[in-house]
């Protein structure tokens, strides 16, 4: 084999290795997952928000692609990354400034952004997103298994802290929005 060729081998599987992705223990995946941390909002998610006393400000609103909500009088506020409560108060300080005296605003989800669901299930694509579901639960909506769905294991795609993991979970691993899970072929 010419030096040419075997260096060329030896520089795309290394290019290839940088670019897969890291992939998790259940413990390790779990680990970096505070399943009782606030609910943080993103693109997708669509938000009910009451402006006491102000029908016309009180409506559903979706949070675009650049992770904003677009609303009369005060035009675009940043949601992404924030709970339903840090988003009340900003929503709150910019009606304040200049619009309303003592504004008083409830923010709460109205649809989570969906899952995406891949591999060995009857149907697979994107669903909505139900409170409290676990892998097992995501399988069902999605049809169930196929004949070669593997029963005992499943892979979880999520972006936690900024950062896209995967892990390979157990079927009652809870799901949370924007989670992309994937059903593997078993092999017996």
């Amino acid at each position: 084999m010419s030096l040419k060729l075997m260096t060329a081998l030896i520089l795309s599987g290394a290019v290839l290795a940088g670019c897969a992705s890291q992939t998790h223990t259940t413990a390790e995946f779990a680990s970096g997952i505070t399943t009782h941390a606030p609910y943080q909002l993103a693109s997708g998610d669509r938000l009910r928000v009451i402006v006491f006393g102000q029908d016309n400000l009180s409506n559903v609103y979706a949070v675009d692609s650049q992770g904003r909500i677009s609303m009369p009088l005060i035009g675009s506020v940043e949601a992404v990354g924030r709970t339903t409560g840090q988003l009340e108060r900003s929503i709150e300080a910019r009606l304040r400034g200049g619009f309303l005296r003592e504004p008083k605003v409830s923010v709460e989800v109205d649809a989570y952004r969906p899952f995406f669901i891949l591999g060995e299930v009857t149907t697979s694509g994107q669903f909505p997103y139900v409170n409290g579901m676990t892998v097992q639960t995501a399988v069902a909506i999605a049809g169930g298994f196929t004949p070669r769905g593997d029963r005992q294991m499943a892979t979880i795609t999520r972006q936690i802290n900024g950062e896209v993991m995967t892990g390979n979970v157990s079927l009652n691993q809870p799901v949370l929005p924007g989670d992309t899970i994937t059903i593997r072929e078993r092999w017996f």
